[in-house]
């Protein structure tokens, strides 16, 4: 009898207290932050005058601040609380988000998008780390409901970004501000409060982690794979033959609900019957694939179309088992982890759609999805160096008894003070894995 068996059916995800499903609300919307603008890419290009790289920037500028910043989130939240790190982050999302929809040229919505970046940084590495500490189901719990947060945000986005775009190209942005005001009082009325930890994280934690081979390689990886993700997320869409906002936000939704059902559902499934290397080779292989597709057709509209859709299933296996992967074998504190991998990958992230863009005037599109597509490939040979440690996480996460992964858990749990409820709720589930 497997382990699985034998400790009972695990928790649901999803029976979860009133302050985790608001902060996984404001998950959702942050995480809409990501594909809003896609459908409005060629409307802003042709409306304000600017070329397709400098549209590209306002990845850039969102990415890039999101990355450096990841640097301070740990040293912030660790002196003021979670509570009021995941505040700040939300009221500096609102106030940006509504500044773009206001700006009046392509420059000013590019500054915006970086101020909103470094409220995403904030949001988004405490976030993780209060779902962590609260959620009931343990760490793994965790992980499927963030990633659900994620696909939803993911799913939504582009569908919300077409159907306010369709209007004006300020309506999604303006939309984004609205509904982060929502989440920024839905967290405010109920999550509890969170003082600062004892302990006090330094500013040079996130770099210094680094030097554990395993995360800086798989921090490495997610860099790669990213700048495949942003290169078609960024720059797909101008070839589409046109579409307005409306169909481009359709195209986008039907990638989002792949991105969630593979990541909530298939990532889980496919780890527990071919391990996370052999699904990971497989997820990056195929958007290797897809992207060199898509470069190799970029005159055919329907091609990329489903190219782009079909990356749903890579990018969902990716987003789960990648963030999985990190927590799982990094031998530093979770939130350390978490912003040394959101600082390494999101610089990937940042700058790709803006290569794309350069490399597309200059030379054709076929060429920064070639690009893109090799770099992946390059991921998966550098994936391999990793392979025992990712098979010897697997192995561990299926015993019986404190494993590594429960112990963090457990630790994670003492780190989110001020949540008495919640945690009594996280322990109780540690202990019924121990059973």
């Amino acid at each position: 009898m497997s382990s699985s068996h034998a400790h009972g059916p695990a928790p649901s995800p999803f029976r979860q207290p009133k302050a985790v499903w608001a902060v996984a609300f404001a998950c959702v919307i942050s995480f809409m932050g990501i594909g809003l603008v896609d459908p409005i890419l060629p409307s802003l290009s042709g409306q304000l005058g600017a070329s397709h790289a400098e549209v590209e920037l306002l990845f850039t500028s969102y990415l890039v601040v999101t990355a450096v910043a990841m640097l301070v989130t740990g040293w912030v939240s660790s002196r003021i609380g979670a509570k009021k790190t995941l505040i700040a982050g939300l009221a500096l999302i609102v106030v940006f988000a509504a500044l773009a929809g206001a700006a009046s040229g392509i420059w000013g919505i590019v500054a915006f998008r970086a101020g909103w970046g470094l409220g995403n940084a904030l949001f988004i590495a405490t976030s993780l780390a209060v779902i962590v500490g609260s959620a009931s189901g343990g760490f793994a719990g965790a992980i499927v409901l963030y990633e659900t947060a994620l696909g939803l945000g993911i799913a939504t986005g582009p569908l919300v970004g077409g159907l306010l775009g369709n209007v004006s190209w300020r309506g999604p942005f303006f939309g984004v501000s609205v509904l982060m005001l929502v989440a920024l009082v839905a967290t405010v009325v109920l999550l509890p409060n969170t003082p600062a930890p004892e302990r006090k994280a330094r500013l040079s934690e996130p770099l210094t982690a680094l030097r554990h081979r395993a995360l800086a390689t798989t921090s490495v990886v997610g860099l790669l794979y990213n700048w495949g993700f942003f290169t078609l997320l960024g720059y797909a869409p101008f070839l589409m033959g046109g579409l307005n906002p409306i169909a481009l936000g359709g195209v986008f939704f039907g990638w989002g609900i792949l991105v969630a059902i593979f990541a909530v559902f298939g990532a889980p499934w496919l780890k527990d019957r071919f391990g996370t290397p052999a699904t990971l080779y497989g997820a990056l292989g195929g958007i290797a694939v897809l992207l060199a597709v898509i470069g190799i057709f970029d005159t055919d509209p329907t091609v990329v179309i489903v190219a782009v859709i079909l990356s749903g299933i890579a990018v969902g296996l990716n987003n789960t088992l990648v963030t999985t992967a990190v927590m799982s074998i990094a031998p530093v504190e979770r939130p350390t982890a978490a912003a040394t991998y959101g600082f390494v990958r999101f610089i990937g992230g940042g700058l790709a759609p803006f290569a794309a863009g350069l490399l597309a005037a200059s030379f054709g599109a076929t060429v920064p999805f070639v690009i893109a597509a090799v770099v992946v490939v390059a991921g998966i040979a550098l994936l391999t160096t990793i392979h025992r440690p990712l098979t010897e996480a697997d192995a561990e996460s299926g015993q019986p008894g404190p494993s590594h992964e429960r112990a963090d858990a457990e630790a994670a749990v003492g780190e989110v003070p001020g949540l008495p409820g919640e945690a009594v709720i996280a322990e109780d589930a540690l202990r019924h894995d121990r059973r």
